[in-house]
């Protein structure tokens, strides 16, 4: 098995309708019991605003560290899946189903080693 992030981009800008949200939760949550059911469900959760996000970056001999995010972008990470699958493919289904699921784009990547 290899593990693979899935990363959930989201928009700037105001969340959904309450109603919208709820029903994002109830698709997540039968995603999540499918996964684990196969196994491949390893981690998830989603992240507060990208405004409230950190940067530590490298200077001349310190570590200089500013408010908000890294780049300035009109989407931001808004949450990760960490699963477990037997290749690429059952990695890009997963990830599908996730996309149905938030209605956001989400990236495939495959951990090293």
């Amino acid at each position: 098995m290899t593990r693979y992030l899935l990363s959930i981009f989201q928009p700037d800008g105001p969340l959904p309708s309450a109603e919208r949200l709820a029903e994002i939760n109830r698709d997540l949550e039968a995603l999540n019991v499918e996964l684990r059911a196969v196994g491949s469900w390893v981690f998830d959760g989603g992240l507060h605003p990208a405004s409230t996000a950190t940067v530590l970056r490298p200077g001349a001999g310190e570590v200089m560290i500013t408010d908000g995010p890294f780049v300035d972008s009109k989407e931001h990470l808004g949450g990760i899946k960490i699963i477990d699958a037997p290749d690429l493919d059952e990695a890009l289904g997963w990830a599908a189903k996730l996309t149905r699921a938030v209605g956001l784009p989400v990236e495939v990547r495959p951990f090293l080693g």
